[in-house]
């Protein structure tokens, strides 16, 4: 299981180099960034929420140290945690999306609008997947499943988990302050 995860990570870093690829090749042939008549990207808040989703690197992290210590009970609350942070950013990201929108910033208003949506649109799908898996590691945490010995679920899913986190990081950087 670990290592279709890892194969996966492998084809996901692919696709998302592509779309920064060609966000940046947009940018590059741009004479003003953002193009004109369309909003800035709200960078605060997007830092403060890449902070959220940093976190939730952490506490996973501690959820699966605690499945090797053999602490079944701390295993489910920092699942908890990392799914309550992972859903967090989720909001807050949506949030971004309706205020961008009421900004005139659609995936239809340009192509700097379309590929912002589809980095950051495939990335919340990716999240959203991720706390698909992650709840059902959690309930199969809370049931006793993972072991010092037997945690290769819980690995497979903080493997995409810190993916996912790590791959905001560069969104961030990159479409964001880039």
């Amino acid at each position: 299981m670990v290592l279709a995860v890892m194969a996966l990570i492998g084809a996901e870093v692919m696709f998302f180099g592509g779309l920064i690829s060609a966000f940046y090749i947009l940018r590059a042939g741009s004479f003003s960034w953002p193009p004109i008549g369309q909003p800035r990207l709200p960078i605060a808040v997007t830092g403060i929420n890449t902070l959220i989703l940093f976190g939730s690197a952490v506490t996973m992290r501690l959820g699966v140290r605690a499945a090797k210590r053999k602490r079944r009970v701390a295993v489910t609350r920092w699942l908890l945690a990392t799914l309550i942070l992972g859903s967090i950013f989720l909001a807050i990201q949506g949030s971004e999306w309706i205020r961008l929108i009421q900004y005139r910033l659609t995936v239809k208003s340009s192509l700097y609008g379309a590929l912002f949506y589809t980095i950051v649109g495939a990335h919340a799908v990716h999240v959203a997947g991720a706390i698909g898996a992650l709840l059902f590691v959690t309930c199969s945490a809370s049931r006793g499943r993972y072991s010092d010995s037997d945690h290769d679920g819980l690995t497979a899913c903080s493997l995409f988990w810190q993916f996912v986190v790590l791959l905001w990081g560069v969104i961030y950087a990159m479409v964001y302050l880039g």
